[in-house]
């Protein structure tokens, strides 16, 4: 491939399995040094594996980047852990004299109806997908800070994974589609407030066949993993520092730039509403409104 990464050096969580696998693979075969990070957890986030023994998800990603003269080192860390990402971003540092592409992406499902989701349920979901993108992040993003007022500002970039579930929603996924859209909110504040050390921040919204949603719905036309990792590897590229505080959805050979919420129809009625006028001026404002996107699986 193209030499398009040559030289950056990247992390990318949850790379074990599916879309993160993919995207490492790709990132090593532009250039970059990955760090490949997996916790070895199963679909419903129970450890299954013991990183560094050879056995791991991580370490056959790092064998077969390898096998193709790439450069790579398994990491073990619960990105969720603050002080396990912390080091996880020293790791790259110290192995590979640097850090200038974070691809956030682990996660896992716990599928349920509202009201029948637990809250260990609850929390275990946002953890992982939520504080597992702010910790890598919050590290990531002080290192290139530090770098940047010693006069090294690095081309740095950020790629988080938001979905489609976190942008129109998904019926049986309220958690999930909450810490999605959450995802997507943390993208574009980050992309405001780092851009000023050199880094840009945005977000993808995958589409795939992989263990998270085979089960849940019929995958049998979905895209491979492998069809989202092009756009990551631009975006994690040097020639993408215009494009910053994006979401993009990627479904197989199509990419769409979605616009997320936006100011629609207001009216302004000049003093504090009286609530009686509320109903017939909001349902005129919704008329005017375009129709909000279909919830998955409505």
């Amino acid at each position: 491939m193209s030499g398009l990464l040559e030289g950056r050096v990247a992390i990318v969580t949850g790379a074990g399995r599916g879309i993160g696998r993919a995207h490492a693979i790709e990132l090593a075969a532009h250039g970059a040094a990955v760090v490949v990070n997996d916790y070895g957890v199963s679909l419903a986030g129970q450890r299954d594996s013991t990183p560094g023994t050879g056995e791991s998800p991580a370490d056959e990603v790092v064998a077969t980047i390898e096998a193709a003269g790439g450069r790579a080192v398994a990491n073990g860390a619960d990105v969720a852990d603050f002080d396990q990402a912390e080091a996880m971003v020293r790791q790259a540092i110290d192995t590979f004299g640097g850090l200038d592409v974070l691809v956030n992406n682990a996660g896992f499902v716990r599928d349920r109806m509202l009201v029948n989701t637990s809250e260990e349920e609850w929390d275990a979901v946002i953890r992982v997908h939520l504080k597992g993108h702010f910790a890598p992040l919050r590290h990531a993003g002080a290192y290139w800070r530090a770098e940047a007022k010693e006069g090294r500002q690095r081309a740095a970039r950020v790629i988080n994974t938001s979905s489609g579930a976190g942008l129109q929603g998904s019926v049986g996924q309220a958690t999930y589609s909450a810490a999605k859209a959450g995802i997507a909110g943390l993208t574009l504040v980050a992309a405001q407030e780092m851009g000023r050390y050199g880094v840009t921040v945005n977000a993808i919204a995958p589409v795939a066949r992989t263990r998270m949603t085979e089960g849940a719905f019929d995958t049998s036309a979905m895209a491979l993993p492998e069809d989202n990792s092009p756009v990551v590897a631009w975006l994690a590229s040097e020639e993408a520092g215009d494009v910053t505080g994006r979401v993009i959805e990627i479904d197989g050979s199509v990419i769409t730039v979605e616009n997320g919420w936006a100011h629609g129809p207001s009216r302004d009625a000049g003093r504090r509403w009286v609530a009686d006028e509320v109903g017939p001026a909001l349902r005129d404002l919704l008329a005017e409104a375009p129709a909000p996107e279909p919830v998955y699986g409505a």
